[in-house]
């Protein structure tokens, strides 16, 4: 398994749930993040923006699946053909175990 933290601008975050719904990987966490990436930000007039808002997805996905939906993601998430500074970064991480509260079962 592994865990996949998207970190995608918030007016893409809904598109990439979408797609990620509809190709079969309903399971997502959502959470508001400030951040910036190399572009260090952003200035508009004499006023700097240095932390932008940006949305953090989080699944944790079987191993089988992991291009697909790096694939789905960059495909929902890109700004145009060829995408943006600014379009985010998907960082991907093996899960060792996962527990399910509920019924303290291993999954």
């Amino acid at each position: 398994m592994y865990l996949l933290r998207a970190i995608v601008r918030p007016e893409k975050s809904t598109v990439v749930m979408k797609a990620l719904f509809d190709a079969g990987f309903p399971a997502i966490t959502k959470l508001a993040v400030f951040g910036r990436g190399k572009q260090r930000g952003i200035k508009v007039g004499n006023v700097t923006y240095d932390e932008l808002p940006k949305d953090l997805l989080m699944m944790v996905i079987p191993e089988k699946d992991k291009d697909f939906v790096i694939e789905t993601i960059i495909l929902a998430a890109r700004s145009g053909e060829k995408g943006q500074f600014g379009d985010g970064k998907i960082f991907v991480t093996p899960v060792e175990e996962s527990y399910t509260i509920s019924s303290g079962k291993k999954d």
